[in-house]
């Protein structure tokens, strides 16, 4: 009879291998050298999660806003203004800094032909889209294009937080987010 889940235990190593995969990078992943950082074994890592890559997803899963409520309520263009431009902020310091090292990653491992993660990804960008999208058809019903102009806010933001995490230059990034989302509000 196999063994039962400990839910606790699986929470417990989801997180961990966020933090694994924020500190150590998600291109030299492998299964015996994460179960030794989490304390555990890769054995015991299948046997929670069936699959490396349903392991990452799952921990992924874990990390994610409730992104309508990010959005919900916003109907003055300058609110929005303000939340994107906090964002960067917000994206680069604490949890949320470790999650979206690590959903940066994968998104970039989802562009490979292939990849398992492009599903996942796929779905994350359409979240976030539709999200921005039905903000800005709230705040302005006359923008000519809403998804495109949602799509361009939500692919510059990922851009100049990516730029950020490899250059650490605070002051440009800052800048081009308020001019990102200055232009396209």
């Amino acid at each position: 009879m196999p063994r039962p889940l400990d839910h606790a235990r699986r929470a417990e190593l989801l997180a961990g291998v966020i933090a694994y995969i924020a500190e150590r990078g998600l291109a030299e992943l492998s299964l015996r050298p994460l179960a030794e950082y989490l304390g555990t074994s890769s054995r015991m890592l299948i046997h929670y999660f069936g699959t490396k890559e349903q392991m990452l997803i799952a921990a992924l899963e874990t990390q994610r806003p409730d992104i309508p409520a990010l959005f919900a309520g916003i109907d003055d263009p300058d609110v929005l203004k303000s939340r994107l431009g906090k964002s960067f902020t917000v994206n680069t310091t604490g949890q949320a800094a470790v999650s979206i090292r690590v959903l940066l990653q994968v998104l970039g491992a989802a562009t490979v032909p292939g990849s398992p993660f492009t599903a996942y990804a796929t779905d994350a960008v359409r979240v976030l889209v539709s999200a921005m999208t039905d903000t800005l058809t709230r705040i302005d019903p006359t923008i000519a294009d809403p998804e495109a102009a949602a799509t361009l806010l939500i692919s510059g933001m990922r851009g100049v937080i990516t730029d950020w995490w490899i250059t650490g230059d605070t002051d440009r990034i800052t800048r081009s987010v308020d001019l990102l989302v200055n232009q396209a509000i």
